[in-house]
């Protein structure tokens, strides 16, 4: 599958690097779990620019508390690769990563996170348990938050407002 989209810069050498970001998949999960009454919040998992596995949230469908996106995504890129470790892929995810999804990130070693709306509620990456932050996590991900943050922050308002009206 290809990248959704890419950004050029110039690094300190002077070299031209591209970033391609796939938060556009995540958003498609996104889109499809709203679409299954789950709350819109999706994932993927790409290693050298290739997507091993997504997901968006099951937790209704499933009656899982548990079947997070990221935690899916996580299970299904281990599955396919026959490993508990996803050394030196990256996540993609729509919403901040809440705290059992952030333990299960530094669990699968995952190199980096990506994610969109963040979660002034529930998360546990920049705000709550701050999980990577803890002296006890073992391994802690790059960070970047903000990606396509105003499309996933808009999924979750038309969601939860449809249900309130």
């Amino acid at each position: 599958m290809r990248a959704t989209g890419a950004i050029y810069w110039v690094n300190r050498a002077g070299a031209s690097v591209v970033f391609r970001s796939f938060m556009g998949a995540a958003l498609d999960e996104a889109r499809a779990a709203a679409a299954r009454g789950e709350v819109p919040v999706g994932a993927v998992i790409v290693k050298e620019g290739q997507i091993i596995a997504r997901a968006g949230n099951r937790t209704r469908e499933l009656c899982d508390p548990t079947a997070h996106a990221e935690v899916l995504a996580i299970r299904a890129a281990c599955a396919a690769l026959g490993s508990e470790r996803l050394t030196g892929h990256d996540l993609y995810v729509t919403l901040e990563p809440c705290p059992i999804c952030a333990g299960a990130i530094s669990a699968a070693r995952i190199a980096r996170l990506y994610y969109g709306a963040a979660d002034p509620k529930s998360g546990g990456v920049a705000v709550g348990a701050k999980v990577f932050s803890h002296p006890q996590c073992h391994h802690v991900p790059e960070v970047y938050d903000g990606i396509n943050a105003a499309e996933a922050e808009g999924l979750l308002r038309r969601f939860f407002s449809a249900r309130r009206d």
